[in-house]
């Protein structure tokens, strides 16, 4: 198969190209900058920025016939809520959220002409459980799951399948981004909450990119691949959990296995 990779430069964007290309399949990685890309062993590299029309428009048309799409290009940011910077808040949801279904959407109509296509989201945990100073990126990974749900029941009957990932804690992380500045009245809580990886993912640490790689090469390879696939045992730990408990007992939960005092 041809497969479109977002976010391919680093952690699971290459892991996934690697993956793939290993496989047999044709991958098409981009980066909003390609010489982030000339290690990879691939078909093509493109350069495609997911939050502008003419970028995407550019690298579809360069691209060619492509069965398979991989949305993993990703911002992530941490902070309260109260004084998150909005500017931000929006850049996250035009990455991690709007980008996908701007890319999604140019794909659809010929991909529902001729039957057949895979699209494979790169959400998170956090997809579904929302954390403490993560609001801003589980906000935006709540929408792309919604939108993807959505997608299923709207594209399955034209033969385009949509498989939602959702990777746990994964090493090495995303690319790192400036913090902002930190308010002092949720010192505590910043306290407490750094080393959460650590305490769900146990001594050994954070799994490698290379486990959802697989998730994603089976997305694509295998049609009788959920709607949902949790990446990882912190993932499917977090949210087998979720699913047998009210908001409460959640709660009360997370804060025993975290020792949150907050």
């Amino acid at each position: 198969m041809r497969v479109l990779i977002t976010g391919a430069a680093r952690a699971i964007g290459a892991a996934t190209a690697t993956e793939l290309t290993n496989a047999g399949h044709q991958v098409i990685a981009t980066a909003r900058d390609t010489a982030l890309l000339d290690s990879l062993d691939v078909a093509l590299r493109l350069p495609l920025d997911v939050t502008s029309e003419s970028s995407i428009i550019e690298a579809l048309a360069r691209a060619g016939d492509i069965d398979a799409v991989v949305n993993n290009a990703a911002q992530h940011g941490k902070g309260p809520l109260e004084d998150y910077p909005i500017e931000r808040l929006r850049q996250m949801f035009e990455t991690n959220a709007i980008g996908p279904i701007r890319l999604i959407q140019h794909l659809v109509k010929s991909w529902r002409e001729r039957g057949h296509g895979v699209i494979v989201n790169i959400s998170s945990v956090q997809g579904r459980v929302a954390t403490p100073l993560e609001g801003a990126y589980a906000g935006s990974k709540y929408a792309l799951e919604a939108m993807s749900e959505a997608l299923h029941y709207e594209l399955r009957h034209f033969g385009i399948r949509t498989v939602i990932i959702e990777p746990g804690y994964i090493a090495p992380g995303m690319k790192p981004v400036s913090q902002i500045e930190r308010n002092p009245a949720y010192a505590e809580l910043w306290d407490e909450w750094e080393g959460t990886d650590t305490k769900l993912g146990g001594p050994e640490g954070r799994p490698g990119p290379e486990i959802v790689a697989h998730a994603v090469r089976r997305a694509i390879e295998d049609p009788s691949t959920p709607l949902r696939v949790p990446v990882g045992a912190d993932a499917e730990l977090i949210l087998a959990t979720r699913s047998q408990m009210d908001d409460a007992q959640f709660e009360e939960l997370m804060r025993e296995t975290l020792r949150l005092r907050w």
